[in-house]
């Protein structure tokens, strides 16, 4: 089978080599999973890079999320062959994957391959974020990296609930996106100041922040919560810590909290998280849903997916495929 290997931590484009291994062997608990689509996420680059919150076991494939068709079932005959299944592993990026039976999920009929290999980290975390905001309707939500794959879930699963939602963009061209999914006011912050329009624009500030940049750009963000507002951060686009003004959180009682959906999803009661994947599925199968995807490569061209991934004005995601 072919996968993509990386011996040393570093830059995907310098580090990952396309190299013919054997299929491997389920254990009596596992299924044997024949790839069919995975996506590339924010997550997976800073894993490769040595960035992530999960340190590598090198040598290591790369990819969290996918999804294919179950080749051999588990020995206790929970998933049968045949069966097609979207999950989340570490190591996706290869041919064939081994999966517990039990961390399997289902694809519905109807759902292809291309959204079922997108259909658990962006938006299960954007419901995560949301359940646990407290935001209600009326109220304002301003997402960083707003044309990002989560940030456009993010806002679609915000405006549903009647919530306000206000997010960041570095270009025009993305600003006409988010305002045709609902967004009530979209920030260029390469030619707007983004504490100065939005506290003007929200009639004070906005009450919850979801933040997937950190550095300059996040503290920049948290000067437009409005008192005892939060900022939640998720994640870490611009490789550099926020500089968090003291006197802000002091006299504004505001609050910073961390966002991690691997501890969120198993610290759920069951009934909690199968209702998690049924409000996050049925979101995804919606037909007025917008489940964006700028171009699909299979695992031969990694090269030129990262390098339309790292393209700027990106507007959907990047898949590696089967061939």
């Amino acid at each position: 089978m072919q996968e993509l290997i990386f011996e040393q931590t570093g830059l995907p484009l310098e580090v990952l080599q396309l190299k013919e291994s054997p299929i491997p062997t389920p254990k009596s608990h596992e299924v044997l999973v024949k790839v069919k689509a995975r996506n590339i996420n924010p997550s997976d680059i800073m894993f490769v890079r040595g960035m992530y919150g999960i340190t590598p076991k090198l040598p290591s494939s790369a990819g969290f999320e996918a999804s294919g068709v179950v080749e051999q079932g588990d020995e206790g005959g929970k998933v049968k062959a045949g069966t097609r299944v979207m999950f989340t592993a570490i190591g996706t990026w290869r041919e064939y994957v081994c999966v517990p039976a039990a961390l399997v999920i289902p694809v519905p009929p109807q759902m292809s391959d291309e959204v079922a290999c997108q259909a658990f980290v962006n938006p299960m975390t954007a419901y995560g974020m949301i359940e646990e905001s407290g935001l209600r309707a009326g109220e304002w939500l301003l997402i960083t990296a707003g044309a990002s794959a989560f940030g456009k879930f993010a806002l679609q699963m915000a405006k549903s609930k009647g919530i306000k939602v206000a997010a960041t963009v570095r270009h025009d061209a993305q600003k006409e996106v988010l305002e045709s999914l609902g967004a009530d006011l979209v920030v260029n912050t390469e030619t707007e100041k983004l504490q100065k329009v939005v506290p003007e624009k929200t009639d004070g500030g906005v009450q919850v922040i979801f933040d997937a940049v950190g550095g300059i750009l996040g503290a920049k963000a948290l000067a437009c919560l409005r008192p005892k507002g939060k900022m939640m951060v998720f994640g870490a686009l611009a490789l550099e810590n926020m500089p968090v003004n003291s006197g802000l959180l002091i006299f504004k009682n505001l609050r910073i909290e961390g966002f991690w959906l691997s501890t969120w999803v198993e610290e759920l009661a069951p009934g909690a998280r199968m209702k998690a994947f049924q409000t996050v599925f049925g979101f995804l199968m919606k037909e007025d849903s917008k489940i964006d995807i700028e171009g699909k490569y299979p695992l031969s061209e990694f090269k030129a997916a990262l390098e339309a991934y790292e393209k700027l004005g990106r507007n959907g995601k990047i898949l590696l495929v089967s061939e």
